[in-house]
């Protein structure tokens, strides 16, 4: 009998470990990154599909609405001439669905990349990038030098618009960044994107809390103004995803950690940032930091139990663990699409039985 070639699947996939007293129950909802199949899948704690979506794009990824609707970043077609066409973190669209995959609505944008979100006041929040200045692009440090994109630089704005595709705001962000002092961390990183966004969210007072890889760098975006209000750099971040604002006042981010700036080698942790000091206040990171690492994507989601649901994403394992950082429950992505060795899960979130409930509900109400 042939060898399985990929490692992943010799180490085995689906569910792994499961502490039925100490997990946080719920369902946990994901989606192949960029695979040729576009399914959103919802499984139960023992691994078991409840509830699949059909996609008319490939995933950036899925989660559920406040209402119980499908929010949904996809990947359209690349298009001629766009800086975007052939990068992986391309997106495009953003959509909304129902339970039974009846898309209630859905904008496009040429230029969305990593991330939209849907705001409180109904209007969608993208990541878009924009060509810089040529005289700004040479004042940018960090990268390797020469690796432009024919000698240019994309920086981000945010964009705000309508869900039938109207314009609202616009956030010209790189126009706030130092390029002496917010520099490209990696001297091996490409100098194409300059601060290359990779996640949003909306704070409680509806300003916008925005991620950047490239130059390892989270800040908070005053939404009346679009002036960066607070900022987080390296170290102790290093190209971090998906700063996730908790009930508490602090953020839970991500850190990948692919090239850290305070320690000889790479390795991923997730962090809780008390905002005013700056401080970390809670991490999960293994014992051997080796053993997790993921140098791009992810999330993590604190539970209602307290728990950590943490989606190390370009292994497309899921697994969850306490506060006192035991693991109580690990999942990897059986689906592996797009290429055969690639089972990535750019983020993951669990929903209690109360939330499914709200959202089959949305078959018969939108």
């Amino acid at each position: 009998m042939p060898a399985e070639q990929t490692k992943l699947k010799r180490a085995g996939t689906g569910l792994r470990a499961f502490d039925r007293e100490r997990a946080c129950p719920g369902y946990t909802l994901f989606a192949p990154y960029q695979s040729a199949d576009p399914t959103v899948y919802l499984i139960d704690l023992d691994g078991t599909p409840l509830h699949t979506w059909r996609m008319p794009y490939p995933a950036q990824y899925a989660r559920l609405t406040e209402r119980g609707t499908l929010f949904y970043n996809g990947k359209t077609p690349g298009e001629p001439h766009n800086f975007l066409s052939d990068k992986p973190y391309k997106v495009g669209a953003v959509l909304e669905t129902d339970w039974s995959g009846r898309v209630l609505w859905e904008m496009r944008h040429p230029d969305h990349h990593h991330d939209g979100i849907l705001l409180r006041n109904g209007n969608v929040m993208l990541l878009t990038l924009a060509k810089l200045p040529r005289e700004l692009v040479a004042k940018v440090k960090g990268g390797m030098p020469g690796s432009e994109h024919k000698g240019d630089m994309y920086g981000d704005h945010l964009v705000e618009m309508t869900t039938d595709g109207r314009l609202v705001r616009e956030y010209r962000l790189w126009e706030q960044l130092d390029p002496e002092t917010d520099r490209i961390t990696a001297i091996q990183e490409l100098r194409d994107a300059w601060s290359n966004g990779n996640g949003l969210a909306e704070l409680p007072n509806g300003d916008i809390v925005v991620s950047f890889r490239t130059i390892s760098t989270v800040v908070v975006v005053e939404r009346r103004t679009g002036v960066i209000v607070w900022k987080l750099g390296a170290p102790p971040l290093c190209g971090q995803h998906a700063p996730t604002p908790l009930p508490n006042g602090n953020l839970l981010i991500f850190d990948n950690g692919p090239h850290r700036l305070d320690h000889p080698m790479p390795f991923s942790r997730v962090i809780e940032v008390e905002p005013k000091t700056r401080k970390i206040a809670w991490q999960y990171r293994e014992r051997r930091e080796s053993d997790f690492f993921s140098p791009r994507i992810s999330n993590a989601q604190r539970l209602p139990n307290g728990n950590t649901l943490i989606c190390e994403g370009d292994f497309g394992r899921l697994f969850e663990v306490t506060a006192a950082c035991d693991l109580v429950w690990e999942y990897v992505n059986p689906y592996f699409g797009g290429a055969p060795t690639n089972n990535r899960v750019f983020r993951a979130y669990r929903y209690s039985a109360e939330e499914i409930a709200r959202a089959r509900a949305t078959r018969h109400a939108s």
